[in-house]
């Protein structure tokens, strides 16, 4: 089946597809993998995995899924390989905490012969796909297919369905110092509040300007202008604003969007902002400048 022939190729051919999907065709049976088999496993066999990027599961919801599976079982299958000793998880992470939860030894699993890369690619995808990251989480799962899987920012865009200055602006959180990610992982800032964040000197200065957005409750714009501040940039009044022409403020609007940064038009002057050398290539590699040699 065309399936069988993807895997043989690796995973790449079939992840233009949905992943999600795609387990589910090997749950139910209607995908046909190396070394798949129905079992029923200890839990105290399971590995779980180590390349899963969920790493926040809110215990409200894990509890009702524990009290639904000790009144009904569980319905899907776990996914796992063998390993050494027991086996590796691939999917079903919420399963299995709320089977622990419930008191359960054993649970009903598919056994399928995947690599390593393999169960790292599905276990990472599956979880973008279904966009229930939190936004850090986002982050280091994109990282870990650019270093572990050699993922270029092009076939990265294609596997999670993203433009690549999203992909790009995204694994920059991670720059971020680990108290003010703990602020983006709580809720208490977003993207929009941390990315410009990103443009100020060092961790300290990150750090005490995302306290005070959060003290003051700032909104995006708020912030926006307030590091443009500590910057020292002096924040356009709205008076020279209207004045621009509205045919100008309209291409460094589509400019900004594209390029993923700030976009000036002036007389004779087009300013592009940029907060690092990794983001300046970035930009350039958008723009089709980048050399081969400095990538």
């Amino acid at each position: 089946m065309a399936q069988e022939k993807h895997l043989g190729r690796g995973l790449n051919a079939i992840f233009g597809q949905n992943v999600e999907q795609f387990l589910d065709d090997i749950q139910n049976n209607a995908a046909e993998v190396p070394g798949r088999r129905e079992i029923e496993i200890n839990i105290s066999e399971i590995r779980p995995n180590p390349y899963q990027p969920r790493k926040e599961f809110e215990p409200k919801a894990l509890q009702e899924l524990a009290d639904s599976i000790k009144t009904h079982g569980i319905f899907t299958p776990l996914l796992v390989r063998k390993s050494v000793s027991g086996y590796d998880l691939i999917a079903g992470e919420r399963r299995l905490r709320a089977a622990k939860l419930a008191g359960l030894t054993t649970v009903p699993a598919i056994a399928v012969d995947f690599t390593e890369e393999q169960m790292m690619e599905i276990s990472i995808l599956e979880n973008v796909q279904r966009e229930d990251l939190n936004p850090i989480e986002e982050a280091a799962a994109y990282e870990s297919l650019v270093k572990k899987l050699g993922y270029t920012q092009e076939k990265l865009a294609q596997r999670v369905g993203k433009s690549r200055e999203y992909c790009a602006n995204m694994m920059r959180l991670l720059k971020l110092p680990s108290e003010v990610q703990q602020l983006v992982i709580e809720k208490k800032l977003t993207n929009g509040h941390v990315r410009p964040l990103l443009s100020l000197e060092d961790d300290d200065a990150i750090y005490d300007a995302a306290m005070k957005i959060v003290h003051d409750k700032m909104s995006v714009r708020d912030v926006e202008k307030y590091v443009k501040e500590l910057n020292g940039k002096a924040p356009k009044t709205v008076k020279a604003e209207k004045k621009k022409d509205p045919m100008i403020r309209d291409i460094e609007a589509r400019m900004s969007s594209k390029l993923g940064t700030e976009v000036e038009i002036q007389a004779k002057k087009i300013s592009i902002s940029f907060s690092d050398t990794d983001d300046l290539n970035r930009i350039l590699e958008i723009l089709g400048c980048l050399e081969e040699s400095y990538e």
